[in-house]
């Protein structure tokens, strides 16, 4: 069963913050920050990711050491909107590996597409054989991040 947010006490919340800040520290750390038993640290941690507060642990890469240094954010619009088009275009955009995130949303466009490649001709190959290739794709616009000032930062709570 899932717990809400109100049944998390400030010992909860307090561990979510840290891990979140760091997935690597170690419970005996973690317990010494909040100020409890490494056994009860371990149980309260152990209990936030079975309820479903803690989504998962993986390291955060820099993408230009692994030659992905190129940010583009793609909006598209698709040529219905009926659900049968948003889960043809979701169900396919999964499955591109090169997408991630993708974001329905409400205004001009349907979908934001997050995408990560080496430099703009990776992405213009991509574009032209992949990305308007996808269930529905009427009109997409594309936007080259300059700068990421933020991104990924964590949760404010």
């Amino acid at each position: 069963m899932e717990e809400s947010s109100e049944s998390l006490d400030r010992i909860d919340l307090k561990l979510l913050r840290l891990l979140q800040r760091d997935g690597r520290i170690s419970n005996a750390e973690l317990a010494d920050r909040v100020g409890v038993s490494a056994a009860t640290c371990h149980r309260r941690t152990q209990r936030l990711v079975e309820a479903g507060h803690v989504a998962g642990f993986r390291a955060v890469l820099d993408p230009s050491r692994i030659e992905l240094g190129t940010l583009v954010l793609v909006g598209v619009v698709l040529d219905r909107s009926t659900p049968e088009s948003f889960a043809a275009f979701e169900t396919a955009a999964t499955k591109l590996k090169f997408v991630i995130d993708c974001h329905l949303v409400a205004g001009d466009f349907d979908y934001f597409l997050k995408i990560r490649v080496r430099d703009m001709a990776d992405f213009n190959r991509l574009h032209g054989t992949q990305l308007i290739a996808l269930p529905g794709v009427r009109q997409t616009r594309t936007f080259f991040v300059m700068k990421e000032v933020v991104d990924g930062a964590p949760l404010d709570f």
